[in-house]
């Protein structure tokens, strides 16, 4: 998934941009932008990509028995 190479441009995670906050981005070349902006000058950075947080874990499907060792 991050390396594909039909990936969407969007700022946050460009190659030229730097992030400021949750919604802004420092860009070499347009100056602060916003996060999901893109422009032409677009090269994908896989390292500046966050991955979507965990699931949580519903603790309801097991039981104590399932963590026991024998």
């Amino acid at each position: 998934m991050l390396f594909r190479k039909d990936i969407e441009p969007c700022c946050a995670y460009c190659r030229s941009g730097t992030r400021l906050s949750d919604t802004e981005i420092i860009c070499y070349k347009r100056g602060v932008v916003s996060s999901a902006g893109q422009c032409k000058s677009f090269k994908y950075d896989p390292l500046r990509r966050e991955p979507p947080c965990p699931a949580p874990i519903d603790g309801s499907k097991y039981r104590e028995e399932d963590f026991a060792i024998e």
